[in-house]
């Protein structure tokens, strides 16, 4: 991993009009993510109101995105849609509405660390990092 780089740590950035309830639980999550894991290099996460994100290179509509400069001196950025928060809690309730928000941000840290290791992004490797992350944290979350 990169050790040289001047600004390291994870940070959330919310869109104004995000529902509170998902820049609380997010927060949160950034919060115990940063006691668990070391982010060599900065990353933000923009939590964006929108419904879907376009990517910036396909031009598909996604619920999330990671952009990997090619450049490690540029720092990489997340973004991840909340816009159907509400409809999800209608449909799968709130905590589950929640884990599929916080379950977005985790695979694109797993995009994250596979740009930092100098490796290939791969889908499989994002969703597994998304399970142990979210498992890990599951852990901190049940109460006896």
């Amino acid at each position: 991993m990169k050790q040289d780089h001047p600004r390291d740590g994870l940070r959330i950035r919310c869109d104004k009009g995000i529902h509170p309830e998902v820049r609380r639980s997010c927060l949160e999550f950034a919060t115990w993510l940063r006691g668990e894991f070391e982010f060599p290099i900065r990353v933000v996460v923009y939590l964006k109101k929108d419904y879907q994100i376009k990517n910036k290179f396909s031009k598909e509509l996604v619920s999330a995105t990671f952009f990997a400069p090619f450049d490690k001196s540029e720092e990489p950025y997340i973004r991840v849609a909340t816009g159907d928060y509400l409809e999800l809690v209608e449909e799968i309730g709130q905590d589950n509405a929640l884990a599929s928000i916080l379950g977005s941000v985790a695979h694109e840290l797993g995009h994250y660390y596979q740009w930092v290791d100098d490796l290939e992004l791969d889908e499989e490797g994002a969703e597994n990092n998304k399970e142990y992350m979210l498992d890990l944290y599951a852990q901190t979350r049940e109460h006896p």
